[in-house]
Formats: structure tokens, C-alpha cells, sequence
């Protein structure tokens, strides 16, 4: 055993196991390729969002921490040709739809 691990005794409780990162979505993800947010494997992947505990299918853009979502308004552009992007606030719970139904899930 090395010096920097520390052993473990019989009985201690023993952290609990974190899923890994790659299994749960980034705290905040657009799916417009112009923002600084935007990543294409992950959005391939398939993520399903959770807000104020309704699953959508229309989210443009979130964020768990701060918890927010972008949706868009209807058919209304903006001055650029831009889809018109409403931010709602409430509770945002994010999964990869690809792990199944046991996937684990991101949340604030």
C-alpha cells in the first residue's frame, strides 16, 4: 500500500459511490451551435429534461443550477431570424435518454 492511501477499517462506513461523470448531462447545455454552450456529441446522446416535474421535448436551452430553461415562443422570431427564446424558472432535472430507464439523473 502506497503512503498516500489511507486503509479502511472494518465496520467504517465508506463514501458512497458517485455515478461517473460521463453518465450524467452538464449542468447547462444550448442546442444552438452559435452559443458557447453547445456540444454536439452530448446533444447526440439524447437528453431528457425535467421541469417543475413534467418531462418536455421543446427545451432549447438549460441550466440545473441556476434552474432555468429556454423554450421557444410559439412561431415569433427575433430582429436576426432567431427563433424567440422564453426563460422559464423552477426545478430542472437532466438525463441521458441513451442509459435507460435507471439513468441517473442531475438536478440542483
Amino acid at each position: 500500500m502506497s503512503e498516500d492511501q489511507t486503509p479502511i477499517e472494518p465496520g467504517a462506513e465508506q463514501p458512497a459511490a458517485q455515478p461517473a461523470a460521463a453518465d450524467v448531462p452538464p449542468n447547462r447545455i444550448a442546442a444552438d451551435p452559435r452559443s458557447e454552450f453547445f456540444d454536439a456529441e452530448t446533444l447526440q446522446r439524447g437528453i431528457g429534461i425535467r421541469f417543475k416535474g413534467n418531462q418536455r421535448h421543446d427545451i432549447e436551452e438549460y441550466c440545473i443550477s441556476e434552474g432555468w430553461v429556454k423554450v421557444q415562443a410559439g412561431k415569433t422570431m427575433d430582429r436576426h431570424g432567431r427563433p424567440l427564446l422564453l426563460k422559464l424558472t423552477g426545478p430542472v432535472e437532466a438525463w441521458f435518454e441513451d442509459l435507460g430507464e435507471n439513468a441517473p439523473v442531475a438536478k440542483a
